[in-house]
Parts: structure tokens; sequence; C-alpha cells
């Protein structure tokens, strides 16, 4: 029991007192807890449908590695923030999320789908109506039956003819060397390694030959991973036909910088690209297409390949295993995200600055313009349009590229917003 004392002459003071005495009592959680129970905490429930995630199209889907990082509530989409839990639209191609590990620290991901919903359901029914003549139907059992993949589920190792005419970038030019690393780095499967298949079930190898055909995007960060030094984000799993990795803020964002920026970040796109064309093992990266979205930037200020669904592979040690007729090979796995009747590029046509000329018409040029005083901006222009005009000259390419990296290099600046090389900056002439 409490016995409080009470000044006479002094009402006030008591109902103060007494205010206090309980306010305290009340944010003390050993004495509220002995002074009454509380109710019951319910925690908010966050009702996951198959459809969304894409799981009941599985096994036409990527995989499942990180699904119970959903159901566990450990990956939350940025709406799930606010008091109204519900999920975002189906129809979005990505979603901004966060993500932990122990509850207590979480950290910003991207959740992207492999392509738009629309086209995954346009592919879905064509797949329906094109091999069991129905409109809807078991996605697996369909797939199953193409002639395509009962060759996979004999092979023991990944060969070329298996991914021909598919219509990823990453394929138009296999060598065996990348087509092992695929399978040996796969990681949607536990025991993972080996460059022959026999650790992949039935329900993996279709799960893998549909992400092949659909966006290599997701096998790509998987096989080139950032922790080696490569320049994509990392790949933590996926769900279904959503894909979750390192979050990034795309290049887009990043047009109205300040000049110190714009010039720090041009100078990153264009060692990116240096070291897409000459690396340790010998693979020629290309784009196919680039735009805003193609290149991100972390919170540290480093540019990475955002999205490298364009990203074409040519193996310099290898060479092609794919003659240039085989490319023309043509079934329902070449037609899921693009025009059947789309002509492949030539695996000899591709030259060594294609990536460069694509980067200075589409990209720098709304990075750079209008950023810096005169004679500099003049300058960078004059570079940056001999760039864009190289694609039958690659020495005048080269030239004006390194002469526009060294009138870019002094226009950065040295402090914290670039995290990823502060302080090194304020000691060394790299950077």
């Amino acid at each position: 029991s409490w016995v409080f004392w009470k000044p006479s002459g002094y009402p006030a003071f008591h109902d103060t007192l007494m205010l206090l005495l309980v306010l305290a009592l009340s944010c003390n959680p050993s004495t509220a807890a002995t002074a009454s129970p509380s109710a019951p905490h319910i925690k908010p429930s966050y009702s996951f449908g198959r459809t969304f995630l894409g799981l009941d199209k599985c096994n036409a889907c990527i995989g499942t590695s990180i699904c119970k990082k959903f159901f566990k509530e450990e990956i939350r989409f940025d709406t799930w923030l606010s008091s109204r839990l519900k999920l975002p639209p189906s129809y979005l191609l990505s979603y901004s999320g966060n993500y932990t590990d122990d509850a207590k620290s979480w950290r910003m991901v991207d959740i992207t789908r492999l392509t738009s919903k629309y086209r995954h359901d346009r592919a879905d029914k064509r797949i329906c109506t094109s091999l069991l003549k129905t409109k809807t139907c078991s996605l697996e059992r369909a797939l199953r039956r193409t002639r395509r993949f009962q060759k996979w589920l004999r092979a023991k190792r990944l060969t070329p003819d298996l991914v021909q005419g598919l219509s990823s970038p990453m394929l138009r030019c296999p060598s065996q060397r990348l087509l092992d690393r695929i399978v040996r780095r796969y990681a949607e499967v536990p025991d993972a390694g080996s460059i022959y298949m026999d650790h992949l079930t039935d329900r993996d190898k279709l799960r893998l030959l549909y992400t092949l055909s659909v966006n290599s995007h997701p096998i790509l960060l998987q096989i080139f991973p950032d922790v080696e030094g490569w320049p994509f984000p990392r790949y933590l799993g996926s769900c279904g036909r959503l894909v979750v990795s390192a979050s990034t803020r795309p290049l887009r964002d990043f047009y109205g910088a300040a000049p110190e920026v714009a010039a720090d970040l041009a100078l990153q796109l264009l060692a990116v690209l240096r070291s897409m064309g000459t690396n340790d093992l010998n693979y020629f990266f290309y784009f196919t297409h680039v735009d805003a979205g193609t290149f991100g930037v972390f919170s540290n200020g480093h540019l990475f390949i955002r999205d490298a669904s364009t990203l074409g592979i040519i193996d310099k040690e290898e060479g092609s295993q794919l003659i240039d007729g085989q490319q023309e090979y043509k079934d329902i796995f070449s037609c899921l995200t693009v025009d059947c009747q789309s002509a492949f590029v030539s695996c000899n046509s591709i030259r060594e600055k294609h990536s460069l000329v694509m980067v200075c018409q589409e990209l720098l040029p709304k990075l750079l313009k209008g950023k810096f005083l005169q004679p500099v901006q003049d300058k960078i222009d004059s570079f940056l349009q001999h760039c864009a005009d190289g694609l039958t000259d690659d020495q005048g390419v080269n030239e004006a590229v390194a002469k526009l990296a060294e009138l870019l290099k002094p226009l950065r600046s040295c402090d914290s917003r670039f995290a990823y090389r502060y302080p090194d900056c304020k000691y060394s002439d790299k950077y």
C-alpha cells in the first residue's frame, strides 16, 4: 500500500503529486507488470497471396530461396511501415522494401519482377494455348512436355545446344565455360559447386530454364557476385517470380545532382564499362540497350549495374560454341517475353566500344548537361559528341573518353557524400 503525505491547504499540489506518481508507475515496466496484467499484444498479420508472389506459377518461376523471410515478415514492403498494412499493387515491376536478419537492424532492398505482370500473364497464356490448346493450364505440366525440357532432363551438363534460341542477350554467344559457371554458382539450390547437373532436381532444372528464358538478370547477379568485385547489387534470393537484391537508386535520380556528384558518377560509369570489357576472367560484357534505370547508385555513392537484363557476354578465352545458324532455333522458351520473329544479333557484329557509344549517346549527356562553367562545359559536350559519333571509329571513341575522364577528375570533391572513397581520397592520388 502507498501512503501519501498531503500538505494542508494545498489540494492542487496533492493532485499534481498523484498525477506524477501514476505516470511514473505506468512508465516503469516492472511496477506496471505487477500492478495489473496488460492486454495481450496482437501481432498484425501480413497475408501474402501466392498469386502476388507468383508461387502459384511454380515451377515456371525463379525459385523459393527467400520465401521464409517474406512469411516471417523479415522482408517488408515500404507500405508496411504505415498503419495500413496492405500489399502494394501487383502490376508494378519493382518495389522498395526492408530486409532484416535479426529483427533489429533493417536495410533497404529492391524487390523486382522478371518482367511486367502483363507480359507474364501473356506468356502464361501463350504457353497454354500453344502447347495444350487451352486458355488455362498447369504451366509446369505444359513446359515439361516440350522437346527442349526433355533434353534438359536427360542432360548431365548444361551445353550450348540446350540454350540455343533463348532471347537472353547473355546466351546469344554462349561458351561452355560460361554455362558451367551458371550451373556451378546457381544459388537457388543448396549444394551448388559442380559443373554437372546431378545436384539439380527436375524442378530445379525447370526453374533455371524458365529464368534464363524470361530474364537472366538474377542469374548474372549469382554468377558474378559483388563480393568478388563485380559491379552488380547483391543477390539475396527469390520467391516465386520476385527477386530480392540490395537497394540502389536509379541513375535518373541524379540527373539534377550537383556538378561534383555528376562528375563522380560519370567517371564511375566509364570505369564500370572499362571493367566490363577487360577483366581477369576474360569475359567481354556488352549492353544491347541502356536507359536511366540500367545503372544505380548505393547509399555510399558507389555506382553499380542495377539492371543486367540487357547484358550480353562474349567469352574472349573460348569464344562462342554456337554458330550463327544455331541461334535461329526457336520454341516456346524463345518467345516468353519477346516477339518470336525478333532477329538475333550476330556474335561477330559486336564491337569493343559498343557499350561506350550507347552510354555517350543516352546517359552521359543527361547527367552532365549544363553542369559546369565555360569553357569546361563546351569541352565536355564536344568529347561526348565525338564518343557518340564513334560507331565506326574505335580509336576516336577511346581518345574522346580518355580526354573526358581527364577533364572530369579534378571536378570531383572529396567529402562524406562519397563514402565509397572517403576518407581515402584525402590521402591517395588514385581518387
